[in-house]
């Protein structure tokens, strides 16, 4: 399957919606994207809506989305700033989404792949980002050459009794 990947698209109303149902798919799929499962795109909409805040090519934070030969909205993340002159030479990737319909598949890996290039491009050093641990994330951001530089013991609490950590992964690109 050939995915194109766009930075900076437009950010209509047809693609909030998209990326709204995406992030709830992801969700109750059993995705670790700041949601616990069951959730409704409602529940979403106000974090989405935070996330959609400054993004563009002249806000602090961009968005990359990937989409199929059909045009089905594959995957997406966002590069944020911290907003902190002296953290400017690296972004935090947040929200790393693959559809449920399309994992497995390498688009994951070939979306960090293309976060990967887009940061060389702008002259980046590193990219960060963080991952809910007991789900096996930290090993398949390491296939993409991030490694495990903190770990927060049971800072993500998904249900009582069920904590986990929260793992902080670096990408350096220097």
């Amino acid at each position: 399957m050939v995915l194109t990947f766009t930075l900076d698209p437009k950010l209509d109303p047809d693609l909030r919606t998209e990326i709204v149902r995406l992030w709830a798919d992801v969700t109750n799929a059993g995705g670790a994207v700041g949601f616990v499962a069951p959730v409704t795109e409602d529940e979403v909409w106000d974090t989405a809506d935070r996330q959609f805040a400054g993004v563009g090519p002249d806000g602090p934070n961009r968005l990359l989305t990937a989409h199929d030969d059909t045009g089905r909205l594959v995957g997406v993340l966002f590069f944020e700033s911290m907003r902190f002159e002296p953290m400017e030479h690296w972004r935090m990737l947040k929200r790393v989404m693959v559809h449920p319909d399309f994992q497995g598949f390498g688009h994951g890996a070939r979306l960090l792949a293309e976060a990967e290039r887009v940061a060389r491009e702008w002259g980046l050093e590193a990219l960060r980002l963080t991952a809910r641990g007991g789900l096996g994330l930290e090993h398949f951001y390491a296939r993409s050459g991030y490694r495990e530089v903190g770990r927060v013991p049971a800072a993500i609490r998904v249900a009582p009794g069920d904590d986990r950590d929260d793992i902080t992964m670096w990408l350096d690109l220097r």
